[in-house]
């Protein structure tokens, strides 16, 4: 996978998830993937169409979302809350949102769909799609990102 596609990517979830929970934020690892993607627990799954197409996974496990979500909000949330996943998925939605915007700004074109909150077994990308899940270290816990994308070939007077 290109870095010019991961980059914006990177970039959003340090600037989004040090400012919503207060902390700094540290990439830690992060590796391709050839299997099936499988939740941590709490995830939140958007797909973008366009230019280049794909998915990215936004998972953290129950006890992480719970704290970032007490974090947020301001006052301590329970595990079993709706809030603790709409949590999640507005965090997916700042973090994705800012990285297609700098994608767009770059000249790529895309349409991006809500949320979804998603647990267990992902789907398994093809010989197109290059996944990579990475990892951001927080003072509420880790954070994952799985991005699987690919571009595709537009056809003549095709538009989104």
């Amino acid at each position: 996978m290109k870095m010019e596609l991961i980059q914006p990517f990177i970039n959003a979830a340090d600037a989004v998830l040090a400012q919503n929970l207060n902390c700094p934020t540290q990439l830690g690892h992060f590796v391709m993937e050839e299997h099936a993607y499988h939740s941590k627990g709490v995830a939140a799954v958007v797909t973008v169409v366009g230019d280049i197409e794909g998915r990215i996974i936004f998972d953290v496990e129950p006890a992480t979302a719970t704290r970032m979500a007490s974090v947020m909000t301001g006052t301590e949330r329970q595990e079993s809350e709706e809030l603790v996943l709409e949590t999640i998925c507005e965090l997916a939605n700042q973090v994705i949102g800012n990285a297609i915007t700098t994608l767009n700004d770059q000249g790529f074109h895309f349409k991006v769909h809500p949320p979804q909150v998603h647990q267990g077994e992902g789907t398994k990308g093809n010989e197109d799609t290059e996944a990579l899940l990475m990892c951001f270290d927080t003072d509420s816990g880790k954070v994952y990102m799985n991005i699987a994308m690919h571009y595709k070939r537009r056809r003549r007077g095709e538009q989104l």
